[in-house]
């Protein structure tokens, strides 16, 4: 069994394509079909053809794309799926080797099937070093650095990534040099955010990551007032606006901290502590997301209740970090930047 990296367009456009269709690939308008293509000197001759004029890096890099597409990517292999629109990440298995759908889009065609068995991972259950992996700068690759492929299969069954912890030799495709094979994660604004995110879950955990929402809130001009850690009975948070806190809106906030998603209880317990102290809305900061039923839960009171996840509390981290006490941006270290997009083939 081998692990890839299957991406779904660089704005994620084909994300929902894929999911709904049990697929991944497409891309790669500049190849033609490769049914018929059974060696990859053939399709080193057609991407040279049709990628002529192209630097030879990028024709390499295509070729050697197309050919795990094509030829490398087996039934039973691991296939990852970052997802651009939730954030969250697709894991599931190839049950089926290359085809070329015709009749689709030119950037739907060259294609493996794929049973989708988990759409909705948080990026919050993986270690910094995997997520590293995962953003690689190729749009198909396959992962094996730092124990990948056990680790992954552990996070499709329903764990939360177990680390690095028994080293494994990596299962690259022997002798294959040109293997698209573990490249260097690509400078993005994913990958930022990534390191942001570890950053905050080795040092904001538990009880720490309270203070840093009531930072966020307070410099958004609510005035906060922090439970003590231990039993809050579904409060961490009791925020209002004005001098003292007690004009409108006012909002009860519960805080958890873990990496696995909440379920319905603690939408319902926040429910309750809504009613309980008379406030006109709730937060729920749920780090790492929240289950399909609580997610349906939540819906049906969306115009009371808010969630932020992982990405939400690092959008607002970002949008109010200058307005931050000091102490908190000591902690925070942050420096704005501006980076080109890693250029994606496919």
């Amino acid at each position: 069994m081998r692990a890839w990296i299957v991406r779904a367009g660089v704005l994620g456009e084909r994300d929902e394509w894929a999911l709904d269709n049990g697929l991944a690939g497409g891309g790669f308008i500049e190849f033609p079909d490769l049914t018929n293509v059974t060696t990859r000197q053939q399709l080193a001759a057609i991407g040279q053809e049709r990628l002529a004029g192209a630097h030879p890096g990028k024709i390499a890099n295509g070729v050697g794309q197309m050919w795990a597409m094509r030829r490398t990517i087996q039934p039973g292999d691991l296939i990852v799926l970052p997802l651009k629109t939730t954030k969250n990440i697709a894991l599931g298995t190839c049950v089926g080797g290359y085809h070329y759908l015709a009749d689709e889009p030119d950037d739907r065609r060259h294609s493996i099937s794929v049973d989708w068995q988990r759409t909705d991972v948080p990026r919050s259950e993986f270690k910094d070093d995997l997520l590293y992996t995962i953003n690689g700068a190729l749009t198909i690759f396959q992962a094996s650095r730092n124990n990948a492929v056990l680790r992954l299969k552990d996070v499709l069954g329903g764990s939360v990534d177990p680390g690095n912890i028994t080293q494994v030799p990596s299962s690259g495709a022997a002798g294959d040099a040109g293997a698209v094979l573990d490249p260097a994660a690509a400078i993005t604004v994913e990958a930022v955010r990534d390191v942001v995110r570890t950053y905050l879950i080795e040092n904001f955990a538990g009880h720490k990551l309270t203070w840093l929402v009531a930072a966020i809130l307070e410099a958004e001009g609510f005035t906060c007032d922090v439970s003590p850690p231990g039993p809050d009975f579904g409060v961490d948070i009791l925020a209002g606006c004005g001098p003292l806190g007690l004009d409108s809106p006012t909002l009860v906030v519960q805080v958890k901290s873990e990496n696995s998603q909440v379920g319905t209880s603690v939408v319902n317990e926040l429910k309750g502590a809504l009613s309980t102290h008379g406030a006109n809305q709730a937060l729920l900061v749920a780090w790492g997301g929240l289950t399909k039923p609580a997610e349906e839960l939540r819906r049906t009171q969306r115009l009371t209740i808010r969630v932020w996840t992982s990405e939400e509390v690092i959008d607002r981290l970002f949008d109010v970090y200058d307005r931050l006490p000091d102490d908190m941006r000591v902690r925070i270290p942050l420096k704005r930047t501006w980076i080109l997009a890693a250029d994606e083939t496919g």
